[in-house]
């Protein structure tokens, strides 16, 4: 966990760093907001940003989204400032810590932040079975391809395999390939320098810098274009990489993690993907079970996250009745661990007392498989198994453009504006819900943007 602290925190600089160390956190300070973005942009990266709340919130955060560096912000002030609180989060920061800095309070934002990087929980033998192969693998450089559909948990086993490399103390970095558009890509993971193209106001550390020494995790790798992989086909066989505008090239130290949702042995003979960069990738690979093929994990996965939820709506212990337990656990699950996740989230706020019920427990219908297949391929299937499950009187005199579009949309509020989670949910690929959003506003359709509806319901 690498933490960034920016500004004096009115002279509590000292505690803080003392408390995030003591919690296992490497701490840098830096003075300014200038200071801190070039630190960044630069490769030194963090996990995570503690600002005072006295600087400028809106244009740390600003810079960092105009530079692509996705880092969560959390503002400190003085005492329980309601209004420099609110200022904060509208800025954009994730979270607001009153100084002086309580221990358990540092503790817990750590945490969160650090939470799902540290837990895989399974008992199911399918699961236990890629776990003891990861665990053979975890100590090697060699590459790892991490495949399996949507929400299973791919980048979870990636960085279960870094804690347990020889690299676990240097940066564990992940790009991804599917939320950047093409023609930023290469800058992400190569760099660029100053001038490079318009925009380049300053050199920047691409990925593959920044991760030297550790470990790299090109995240939804099929997504790549393929003009762009035959770059970074060499980058990893000649461990060399070269930024975009550079004359020289740099030598980097890495070890490289992929994932992918998609058959590559497909993709490769319909021309989308190199056959030698996917050998070159999938050394190892681990192939994770989707949640329907692992069914003993469910009780495990569902009482975890009633525990999680319960904790952090500030509720008393809850516990699933045995019947709301058979309908997990018979259910097809399209959404993986993530559904199941949204699932028990709605089920902690839904139910009245410490028992949830099957009352409480809200399926997404259009994950629900009909006649035994898989629907929610695309968004027009998703809606057509909801029809299905009993919603025609509603759809009835609709085209399936007007139900699928509804549908995005929903699901693109449902998610706070995220994309790459919206495009989960539906079961796409993040470029065919961009090209379908970009049809909506050239058509006037209002699209929520990034946030939007976090920022509406501060």
């Amino acid at each position: 966990m690498r933490l960034l602290i920016v500004g004096p925190l009115d002279g509590h600089i000292t505690t803080a760093s003392r408390i995030a160390m003591s919690r296992g956190a490497k701490v840098a300070t830096i003075g300014d907001i200038d200071g801190a973005l070039r630190a960044l942009r630069d490769g030194k990266g963090a996990d995570l940003v503690m600002i005072d709340v006295r600087l400028d919130v809106s244009r740390l955060v600003g810079g960092l989204e105009a530079e692509r560096i996705v880092v969560p912000v959390v503002a400190c002030g003085i005492g329980n400032d309601a209004q420099a609180a609110v200022r904060a989060i509208r800025a954009g920061a994730k979270e607001y810590v009153p100084l002086p800095p309580d221990a358990e309070l540092i503790a817990a934002v750590l945490e969160a932040v650090t939470e799902e990087t540290h837990q895989i929980v399974g008992q199911d033998p399918a699961t236990l079975r890629v776990l003891k192969l990861a665990e053979q693998v975890a100590p090697s450089d060699a590459s790892v391809l991490i495949a399996g559909e949507s929400g299973t948990g791919k980048e979870l086993m990636a960085r279960f395999l870094h804690r347990k490399s020889r690299r676990a103390d240097k940066p564990f970095v992940a790009v991804n390939c599917a939320a950047i558009p093409e023609a930023l890509l290469e800058s992400e993971l190569f760099g660029h320098e100053k001038g490079a193209f318009t925009g380049a106001v300053a050199r920047r550390i691409g990925k593959f810098e920044e991760a030297d020494g550790g470990t790299l995790l090109l995240d939804e790798v099929s997504e790549m274009d393929p003009r762009l992989q035959a770059k970074l086909l060499r980058a990893i066989q000649e461990r060399e990489i070269a930024r975009v505008g550079g004359a020289h090239p740099v030598k980097v130290d890495i070890r490289v993690l992929a994932t992918t949702n998609r058959n590559l042995d497909e993709e490769v003979q319909r021309g989308t993907f190199r056959e030698d960069l996917m050998f070159r990738l999938n050394v190892v690979t681990l192939r994770l079970p989707a949640l329907r093929e692992r069914p003993g994990d469910i009780p495990h996965l569902a009482d975890h996250f009633v525990k999680k939820y319960c904790q952090a709506n500030d509720l008393g212990p809850k516990y699933l009745s045995e019947e709301a337990l058979r309908v997990l656990t018979s259910h097809h699950w399209r959404g993986n661990i993530r559904e199941l996740e949204n699932t028990m989230h709605r089920a902690v706020l839904l139910s009245a007392g410490a028992e949830i019920d099957i009352d409480a427990i809200m399926l997404s219908s259009q994950f629900t498989p009909v006649d035994g297949g898989e629907q929610g391929r695309d968004p027009a299937a998703a809606a057509a198994a909801m029809a299905t499950a009993g919603g025609t009187e509603a759809l009835v005199g609709r085209t399936v453009a007007d139900v699928e579009r509804e549908l995005i949309i929903d699901t693109l509020e449902h998610t706070l504006g995220n994309r790459t989670h919206a495009a989960n949910i539906l079961g796409i690929s993040i470029r065919t819900l961009r090209n379908k959003l970009k049809q909506y506003a050239e058509d006037g359709i209002a699209v929520p943007t990034p946030g939007e509806s976090e920022r509406a319901a501060v």
